[in-house]
């Protein structure tokens, strides 16, 4: 006999309820099962199978702690099952929950013209559970829907099922973890369902878990937004949709708490219609950092992922460009050494010049401090955080920091010496601009000056003349609890389709969204796993030249994008073999689903071929759209962008396509005292996540986990 939660892990449950299935042995009679939790019998909440063999029951009942269900049927073994309710607010696993926190649920809107839930209950931000139902009427809009007044504008809408039914949504909106969550599936009012056990023809049995943007001002609050439920794409065809505040990292911006969040999330949706036939997770920009690290270290939660405008994580990939940035813009307005613009590009790598000021603007989100009389963005909140309860140097040491580093103290820790979270960022021996001297785009005199005065940000992020040193501590647990994106762990039997959704390599004016990063969740893949089998990459995403004009031939790459990931996954459930998950997952990947990009047609046409990083004259694709290099790939560092702290090694001057004079090379030893980056060499304290489902005890402190959930 066989007893699981179906809701969640059986440790990680949520609330007094739980989504129970028992799995009779064929020696085994239904007729007499008994089902006890903490003693009490709870047999009557189980309906079985048509075969009698599967019962299926929403267990209520459960107190905080352990509970202890039983299994008790005439001809088998009893069997029992412990699970474990954690409270409704949280925390699961990420951890203690952050102070301040401010509620938003006065400014969140249920559906256009919904109105707001009104204020929160208790100091969790706690909202009631309610249900709305909503229409998409003729005219391509969501509306209130009264089933007693039918409306005369009611769409219908054929799912991929084939079944054409009326274009009403159940939308449920509730709080969780703190969260703002939200969940919508069709519902055909004129039959019934959906239920636990039920289908009524509308909802195509999987699920899309949408996760919003941003990351600047993520901290601090519940928000007032989630990665969007009312999606036509996707209920159209039949998807069920849910998403939460939480989940977008406009919002928070912490991985950690985004995937506890979607655990919750999906534990509801479960305990209301059953659990999906497979959850797809979707989302760009902030919404790839949660896809990619929710996938690797908390598997199960997502079968496949649909990253776009992506990156591998915000703490790494994304903040060391932006440091980069932000150190490189200030050399040059305080160095003395003549510059021209494209001198600077080529030591940043960037397509764009402009592109160095762009990133140093996003830099505010590691800059804790208000008010900077250079003007540069820092100490950036949402308007719903009190000024009183913000941080400053002087007249409130004491405050909440806006820094991806203090919202992640949980996983970080906190220095003794500062009582601040500890920081992972470091630049020591990166010789800055060295491929661009190699080509004659800079001078010595600019190579060593440059490298001699770039300095670092110390913890509040002022500007120091000397350079930033990682804390070992963080430097350990980023890798160990995958803050920075290993790729073996949950990704390593996904399917992964990236599409770049957004080509801004070229914007005159700059932008985060580079290519590069595409290529560094693929390299960290490669390296982690040996192959890149289940990761598909598209480009094609719009941008300069083509500006907004893009929306409508991105929209058409994005249903392809869904259709072909659902052809995937369908083909995967479908496998009765006995492979592993992560050989079924490279074994049922469609045909015709491989790398290649889109032209920039009004009706785009797919080149197929494998997307490498490159530029102009490399491939088709990148005929189209080139990639270009970060300032640590100029200096040397690798695609993959996984190095936090460089091993050093002495200076070599095989290093250089330039000879220096005995002068020049004696000032060369002087600025790297130390040595330099040998980035043939594992960064330092470089490894493999310690494991998945890592339970975070207090700041700094986490353990592993001790059972993975089967697959």
């Amino acid at each position: 006999m066989q007893v699981e939660s179906l809701s969640s892990r059986a440790d990680t449950l949520t609330g007094d309820d739980a989504l129970i299935r028992i799995t009779l042995p064929s020696s085994a009679s239904g007729e007499g099962l008994r089902v006890l939790l903490n003693g009490a019998d709870v047999t009557a909440a189980f309906d079985p199978s048509a075969d009698g063999r599967v019962l299926t029951g929403l267990v209520e009942g459960l107190r905080p702690g352990g509970n202890l269900l039983m299994a008790i049927a005439p001809g088998a073994a009893a069997k029992g099952l412990m699970l474990t309710s954690h409270p409704l607010s949280g925390p699961v696993f990420a951890g203690p929950k952050q102070q301040p926190f401010v509620c938003e649920t006065e400014e969140f809107e249920v559906y256009p013209g919904g109105g707001t839930l009104g204020p929160a209950l208790d100091e969790h931000c706690t909202v009631a559970r309610r249900v709305d139902y909503v229409y998409r009427n003729t005219q391509g809009r969501f509306a209130r829907y009264d089933p007693a007044v039918p409306p005369g504008d009611l769409a219908t809408t054929t799912t991929l099922d084939g079944n054409t039914v009326p274009y009403v949504v159940r939308l449920e909106t509730g709080t969780l973890n703190r969260a703002i969550y939200q969940t919508a599936v069709l519902d055909d009012p004129a039959r019934p369902g959906p239920g636990i056990d039920l289908r009524d023809g509308a909802w195509n049995g999987r699920l899309v878990y949408t996760f919003g943007g941003g990351c600047r001002s993520g901290w601090y609050r519940q928000g007032n937004s989630t990665g969007g439920v009312l999606d036509d794409r996707h209920l159209s065809r039949g998807f069920a949709t849910a998403s939460a505040s939480l989940n977008v990292f406009g919002n928070q911006c912490d991985d950690l708490l985004a995937a506890e969040t979607m655990m919750m999330v999906k534990e509801r949706f479960i305990e209301a219609y059953g659990p999906p036939r497979y959850t797809i997770g979707w989302g760009c920009s902030g919404g790839s950092y949660q896809q990619h690290q929710i996938g690797d270290n908390y598997p199960g939660l997502l079968d496949g992922i649909i990253p776009m405008c992506s990156f591998p994580e915000v703490g790494f990939g994304t903040v060391h460009t932006l440091a980069d940035s932000r150190l490189l813009l200030h050399y040059a307005r305080t160095t003395e050494i003549p510059w021209a613009p494209e001198q600077l590009r080529a030591v940043s790598g960037f397509a764009r010049f402009n592109t160095i000021g762009n990133l140093d603007n996003g830099a505010a989100r590691i800059d804790p401090v208000p008010g900077r009389d250079d003007g540069r963005a820092s100490a950036e909140f949402d308007a719903s955080v009190p000024p009183a309860e913000r941080y400053h140097p002087l007249n409130n040491p004491d405050g909440a920091r806006a820094t991806v580093y203090d919202h992640a103290v949980n996983s970080y820790g906190r220095d003794p010496r500062t009582g601040f979270a500890r920081r992972p960022l470091d630049n020591v021996g990166i010789q800055y601009g060295l491929e661009a001297l190699n080509a004659g785009q800079i001078s010595k005199a600019q190579f060593l000056d440059l490298n001699e005065h770039i300095g670092g940000l110390d913890i509040d992020a002022n500007f120091t003349e000397q350079r930033m040193v990682a804390d070992r501590q963080a430097t350990r647990a980023a890798y160990q609890t995958g803050r920075l994106l290993y790729g073996g762990a949950g990704l390593s039997e996904m399917p992964i389709l990236d599409y770049d959704l957004v080509y801004t390599d070229l914007e005159p004016g700059g932008d985060i969204h580079l290519k590069f990063h595409h290529f560094s969740t693929r390299e960290r893949l490669l390296e982690a796993n040996g192959h890149i089998d289940n990761h598909v990459m598209w480009s094609g995403g719009a941008g300069y030249p083509e500006g907004e004009t893009g929306a409508a031939r991105t929209g058409y790459i994005q249903d392809r994008a869904l259709e072909a990931m659902d052809r995937w996954l369908a083909a995967i459930s479908a496998d009765p073999g006995s492979a592993t998950r992560a050989e079924k997952v490279v074994r049922n990947k469609p045909a015709d689903l491989q790398d290649g990009c889109w032209t920039r047609d009004e009706q785009p046409s797919f080149i197929a071929e494998p997307q490498t990083f490159g530029g102009r004259g490399s491939s088709a694709c990148n005929d189209l759209y080139p990639a270009f290099p970060s300032p640590r790939m100029v200096a040397g560092g690798p695609l993959a962008s996984d190095v936090i702290k460089c091993q050093l090694r002495p200076v070599d001057e095989r290093d250089y396509q330039v000879s220096f004079d005995p002068d020049e090379y004696a000032r060369l030893t002087r600025i790297f005292p130390n040595g330099v980056c040998d980035w043939a060499l594992p960064g330092v304290g470089q490894q493999p996540v310690v494991g998945t489902w890592l339970r975070y005890l207090g700041e700094g402190r986490y353990v592993r986990d001790a059972v993975r959930p089967a697959r």
